[in-house]
């Protein structure tokens, strides 16, 4: 189980190759040949501690880095059949599921506050109904915008019980968001947190980005300061990356990259501030409780996608609608999901087969990415086989500086971190990166 390229050779290319959030990618999901039913997909599966995940793909605007599974000012009529689509894949995916529990859920996209309060009650409703689901009871999180970060639709998490807001700031500097195709003021900014804070929710994470167009350290830090006056419980630090049909990506421009020395000016600002941090690009405050939610391990528990762009996975299945980033492939694609019959929604259709090989890189990648790192014990015990058996080429981390053994835990040093978008990608099969590399962006 080598990786197929040597960690020397990705390491010259700089520390920004590709970011690994899940593994494989969807762009490595193709056609499934027959369907899979999700009854049998799910049969033989631990149940007990899974993630419900909510897609919706609406946004008011389309920023120019992004690469997500999203349409930009969709009509009312689309959001309406859209959530009657996901109320026939609610019932369809909770009968293929059998006996089952869950202890997160989050509702992501695009921006589910796209949608207003009326509609956000009605997708909190579907969740307690077809799968007893309330965020009450389970850690929730939900995703927001400046723009829809209104008081009406933030009292409708707060009353549902919503633990946890996102909300994307990006820059504090207009003219470097600006840059990035979006429109976006301060005072909108500071009103929207503002009135997350009014509303009570208990833990606001806030995303900002390094290596927009005329950043430059000064004006990094004086996001970073400017972030500090909502005291956010987390932060997201990310890299500006161009992908393939943004709106950036088609421009065709470029400049230096900084990226690295600006992570590393806004990760010392952020420990200095009282932050800890838990992969490359999350923070956390150090008071917060680590060990107070119900158990999930992304390594070992499963995800339940509904939606159109959701991503679900069983140990050795991977399935979701197909995936776009042009405004005409995701139309496209949402078209085809809203007007899908009840009974089509009871099969995978399109998605990727894990090997006994990507189960284990899949494993090995989600644990070395995070603080908490890989523990040799827990890989034997879920896999019957010694890690540093099947990937021998974990030692060359070491040998770089990269990670550290200790005490059966293998873990990324603060080099080992800051590389984790060289990391991710060193050690992806040849199988999945050949097929991400084949995929036909649309």
């Amino acid at each position: 189980m080598t990786s197929t390229i040597l960690l020397p050779e990705l390491l010259a290319g700089g520390p920004y190759q590709s970011y690994t959030y899940a593994y494989p990618h969807k762009t490595a999901y193709r056609t499934l040949e027959p369907a899979v039913s999700l009854r049998e997909a799910w049969a033989n599966e631990r149940k007990s501690s899974l993630f419900l995940y909510l897609h919706i793909p609406f946004c008011e605007m389309r920023c120019g880095f992004c690469n997500l599974f999203t349409v930009a000012n969709a009509p009312a009529s689309l959001e309406q059949a859209f959530l009657d689509a996901t109320e026939r894949q609610a019932e369809q995916v909770a009968a293929a599921l059998g006996d089952f529990s869950f202890s997160r859920m989050a509702l992501g996209g695009g921006t589910p506050t796209y949608l207003g309060a009326r509609d956000l009650e009605r997708v909190f409703d579907l969740l307690q109904h077809h799968f007893r689901a309330t965020p009450a009871q389970l850690p929730a999180s939900v995703e927001t915008s400046p723009a829809t970060a209104t008081p009406e639709r933030l009292a409708v998490l707060s009353e549902r019980g919503v633990g946890r807001v996102s909300i994307g700031v990006q820059s504090f500097v207009e003219s470097e968001v600006k840059s990035v195709g979006r429109a976006q003021k301060n005072a909108e900014v500071t009103l929207a947190l503002d009135s997350i804070r009014a509303a009570g929710l208990p833990v606001l994470n806030i995303d900002l980005i390094y290596g927009l167009a005329h950043q430059t350290p000064e004006s990094w830090l004086y996001s970073l300061r400017e972030v500090l006056h909502w005291s956010p419980e987390e932060l997201f630090l990310y890299p500006l990356y161009v992908r393939p049909l943004t709106g950036i990506g088609r421009l065709g421009k470029s400049w230096d990259d900084e990226r690295l020395d600006l992570y590393r000016l806004g990760r010392d600002f952020l420990l200095g501030a009282g932050y800890i941090q838990t992969s490359m690009r999350r923070f956390q405050k150090a008071h917060l409780p680590l060990g107070t939610e119900p158990e999930y391990s992304c390594q070992q528990d499963g995800m339940v996608g509904l939606g159109c762009g959701a991503r679900s996975y069983t140990r050795s299945l991977h399935y979701s609608s197909e995936y776009a980033v042009g405004a005409v492939g995701v139309r496209e694609i949402i078209s085809d999901f809203v007007a899908r019959p009840s009974e089509s929604f009871a099969y995978a259709s399109h998605g990727l087969h894990l090997s006994a090989d990507e189960e284990r890189r899949r494993f090995v990648l989600q644990s070395l990415l995070h603080v908490s790192g890989l523990h040799l014990s827990g890989y034997r015990a879920y896999f019957g086989s010694e890690v540093y058996g099947d990937f021998p080429q974990l030692a060359d981390l070491t040998a770089a500086g990269l990670a550290e053994l200790h005490s059966g835990v293998l873990r990324l040093t603060a080099a080992g971190l800051e590389r984790s978008d060289v990391v991710g990608p060193w050690l992806y099969s040849a199988a999945v990166q050949s097929l991400s590399e084949e995929y036909a962006w649309k």
